[in-house]
C-alpha cells in the first residue's frame, strides 16, 4: 500500500470516529450545545487558535535550531514542516507518520537523510522530555492541592498514560548510556512478544535504536541546544495546554478557572491519551477532557467547550496540514 493510499485509508477511519464520537456527544443534549456553540464569543475562539499556532510555531522553530543550517531550510519552512507532520501525527495511530514524514521533507532540501533522521530524533527526545517535565508538574500540582477527582478509573489510566511517558523516556536515557543492553532489553521483549503471536520485526526495532543512539551522540555535543530545545517544547505545550481557558471564557464569561488549573488539567488529559492506540487518541482525549475539566465547566456548556477545543487543537491541525501537504506536493507515490 502507497502513502497516498495510507492516507486515504486513514483519513476516512478518522471521518468516521469523528462522526461516531459527535453522535455520542450531540445526542442527548442538540439543541443546547448547538445554541452554546452560537454563543461563542469569536475574540476568545482567536484566541484559543492563535494560541495553538503559536505551539506549533514554537515547536517549528525548535526543529530550525536543530537542523542547524540556514543556507538549506529556514525558520518558514521548518514552521512548515512541523505543521504538516500535525497531519500525519493525527492520521496515525500513536502519532507513528510524522516522523518518517518530517524525515522525507528535511532530506528534501539536500541534507543527507541519516542526519535527516538524527535531527527528528532530537526533536523527539525534546518533546518527550518536556511532555514528561509538564506531566510531572501537573501530578505535582495535584497532589499540593487535590484539584482533581480521585475517581479510581480516571487514575488508573492516568498512572498508564504517565508510566508510558516514564517508560518512553526511560528507554531513550538508556539508548545514550548503553546502547547493547538496550538492544539485548528490547530484543528480549521482541521474542516473548513474538511468542504471544504479535509480529514485531527485530530489524526495524534495531534501526531505531541505532536512530535514537546516533541522535544522543549529537545532542552531547550541542548541550546549550538542549537545554533551549527542551525550554522551547515546554513553551510549545503550555500554549497548547492554555487553549481551553479561551474556549471555555468564550463560552462561560463568569467562569472563574485559574491558568494553573487549566494547564495541569490539559496536561493529565495528554498524559490519558499518551496510550490510547486510535489515531488523535480518539474517545479517550474525550473523555479525559470531560473528567479533568467537569469540575470547573458546567454540564449545560462542556460538551460545546469540548467540541470546540478538539476542533482547535486537533482537526484544525489536521486540516491545516492537509493543506500544506497538498500545496507543496501535488503527487508523493
Amino acid at each position: 500500500m502507497n502513502l497516498v493510499d495510507k492516507v486515504k485509508k486513514n483519513t476516512i477511519l478518522i471521518f468516521v470516529i469523528t462522526i461516531i464520537l459527535l453522535f455520542i456527544i450531540l445526542k442527548d443534549d442538540f439543541s443546547n450545545i448547538v445554541a452554546s456553540l452560537k454563543s461563542m464569543d469569536i475574540k476568545y475562539m482567536f484566541l484559543a487558535i492563535l494560541f495553538y499556532l503559536l505551539s506549533l510555531a514554537i515547536k517549528g522553530y525548535s526543529n530550525y535550531l536543530i537542523i542547524n543550517n540556514k543556507k538549506k531550510i529556514s525558520i518558514v519552512e521548518a514552521i512548515k514542516h512541523n505543521i504538516i507532520v500535525q497531519f500525519f501525527n493525527g492520521i496515525t495511530p500513536f502519532s507513528t507518520g510524522g516522523q518518517p514524514m518530517e524525515i522525507y521533507m528535511i532530506a528534501e532540501h539536500k541534507i543527507s537523510a541519516l542526519k535527516a533522521a538524527n535531527q527528528t530524533i532530537q526533536s523527539f527526545i525534546f518533546y518527550q522530555a518536556a511532555l514528561v517535565i509538564c506531566g510531572c508538574l501537573a501530578v505535582t500540582y495535584n497532589a499540593l492541592f487535590s484539584v482533581f477527582p480521585k475517581v479510581k478509573v480516571l487514575q488508573n489510566l492516568v498512572l498508564i498514560g504517565f508510566t508510558v511517558n516514564i517508560i518512553v523516556m526511560l528507554i531513550l536515557v538508556m539508548i545514550s548510556v548503553s546502547k547493547k543492553v538496550t538492544t539485548k532489553i528490547i530484543l528480549f521483549i521482541i521474542n516473548i512478544l513474538n511468542k504471544m503471536k504479535i509480529n514485531v520485526k527485530k530489524e526495524v526495532a534495531l534501526q531505531k535504536i541505532e536512530d535514537y543512539h546516533n541522535g544522543f551522540q549529537e545532542i552531547k555535543k550541542r548541550k546549550g541546544l538542549t537545554i533551549l530545545g527542551i525550554g522551547l517544547n515546554i513553551i510549545s505545550l503550555l500554549c497548547l495546554y492554555v487553549t481551553p481557558l479561551f474556549v471555555i471564557k468564550g463560552l462561560e464569561s463568569n467562569n472563574s478557572i485559574s491558568i494553573l488549573n487549566t494547564l495541569s488539567a490539559s496536561a493529565y488529559v495528554y498524559i490519558l491519551g499518551a496510550f490510547v492506540p486510535i489515531p488523535g487518541s480518539s474517545g479517550g482525549m474525550e473523555y479525559g477532557f470531560t473528567q479533568f475539566f467537569g469540575s470547573f465547566i458546567h454540564k449545560k456548556t462542556i460538551s460545546a467547550v469540548l467540541i470546540l477545543w478538539r476542533f482547535i487543537t486537533y482537526y484544525f491541525g489536521i486540516i491545516l496540514g492537509a493543506l500544506l501537504f497538498n500545496i507543496e506536493k501535488k503527487e508523493i507515490k
